[in-house]
């Protein structure tokens, strides 16, 4: 599991559950919340003191109590590092380990075993089956590493400890709804380090909002039974703004005299300019396609879509999007990319900082200096080096940029 707070995972909690959480302060209880000299000995304190949550959420005091009897602190997950491998290492690196030949053809082996289900949800959302069984593969495994520790006192303690204590409050009384509805039982609740479960790694709110069973009949069960989890995979993207018959990504190649000016246009503009598939193909006749360059000018080249961005909902990383419309591509037969990745020396974390706030005083960054590259940081360095004249304005974020953007 890759994870921002996991898939599906990153809904904010409601705004009545903020103001409950506030109301659970000045009742005198944040002594007991993250950030505080609070100890393990006040966990339990804790969890009981979120039963006016749940209570409001419509959760029976029976259902609190029994889901609650035992529930111990998971401290383990306290010491998960906050750097995420999907930030933090080059795309060719990340790629490497997330789309493998074995991964690839158990992926067309599922697709095979699942056909029906997947063609259900393509008729229903309109999403490819290999981008679904893409999701399955790099989120679970294809359902074999869902996780095993315990969700609920995952929650819990994040909601304790954490450094995102009311999103994991709001998850945690998700999680009692679940059991207070029938959705699941409490055995069922287990999952990944940071709360996500099943077999498409949902977060409880997910769950709530997407979770759709195959036959359209009773609560769709993620953690057994894969067709539920293709179909809710294919209505999270579907809810998500996925657009039928457009593709993720598109590797290209660009004309020799491409100046890079232009990032954003769509697919007919691009085919202007005299871009054509590397495979040969045609290239889509609309859509909005953003030029993605991984290892810059010298490495393969992509036009991404809205699509992309969808799969960016399920996790908010490039990388992640990248790995997922890959194994897609290759599952379904089409080798990308073409062009070899060239030998790159990626920027530490610490290095990506220095270059977010360089890009910062330069004005041509606005985001958060957290060492992650991403959408942001790639667009501030397109900007700043078409202000400086650098060529190839490719948006790399390489050692060479920075030592520019240092006056070295």
């Amino acid at each position: 599991m890759s994870r921002l707070l996991s898939p599906p995972f990153r809904t904010a909690p409601h705004a009545s559950r903020r103001e409950a959480l506030r109301l659970l302060s000045l009742a005198g209880l944040t002594a007991l919340l993250p950030g505080t000299a609070a100890s393990a000995a006040d966990f339990e304190a804790f969890v009981q003191g979120l039963w006016p949550q749940a209570q409001a959420a419509g959760v029976s005091r029976e259902t609190f109590e029994t889901a609650t009897a035992g529930l111990k602190p998971e401290t383990a997950v306290l010491a998960k590092p906050k750097a995420q491998a999907e930030f933090t290492i080059s795309i060719p690196a990340y790629l490497g380990g997330a789309v493998t030949n074995s991964r690839v053809a158990r992926g067309r082996a599922v697709a095979a075993q699942y056909e029906a289900p997947l063609a259900r949800a393509y008729q229903r959302h309109g999403v490819p089956g290999e981008i679904i069984v893409a999701i399955l593969g790099v989120e679970s495994n294809f359902g074999v590493a869902a996780g095993g520790s315990d969700a609920l006192g995952v929650l819990a303690t994040l909601a304790w400890k954490g450094h995102r204590a009311e999103t994991f409050v709001a998850e945690f009384v998700d999680a009692l709804i679940l059991l207070e509805k029938g959705y699941a039982t409490r055995g069922q609740l287990r999952g990944s380090w940071a709360g996500a479960m099943g077999q498409p790694q949902f977060m409880p709110s997910a769950y709530l909002k997407f979770a759709e069973s195959d036959n359209g009949a009773g609560a769709a069960d993620i953690w057994r039974s894969t067709p539920d989890a293709i179909a809710s995979i294919g209505n999270f993207l579907e809810k998500s703004g996925w657009i039928a018959g457009l593709p993720a990504v598109v590797e290209i190649r660009l004309p020799d005299n491409y100046d890079y000016a232009a990032y954003d246009l769509d697919f007919a503009r691009w085919r202007a300019l005299g871009a054509v598939r590397a495979d040969g193909a045609a290239l889509p006749a609309s859509g909005a396609a953003s030029l993605y360059l991984p290892t810059g000018a010298q490495g393969p080249a992509f036009l991404i879509s809205d699509n992309f961005e969808v799969i960016r909902q399920y996790n908010t990383s490039d990388a992640y999007a990248m790995s997922v419309a890959v194994l897609a591509e290759r599952i379904a037969g089409r080798d990308i990319p073409l062009a070899p990745w060239p030998k790159t020396a990626p920027l530490s974390t610490a290095e990506v900082k220095e270059m977010q706030q360089l890009l910062t005083r330069e004005g041509v960054y606005q985001g958060t200096i957290d060492g992650k590259l991403g959408r942001s940081s790639r667009n501030a360095i397109h900007a700043w080096q078409l202000a400086a004249g650098v060529q190839p304005a490719d948006g790399y974020a390489s050692k060479a940029v920075l030592a520019r953007l240092k006056g070295l």
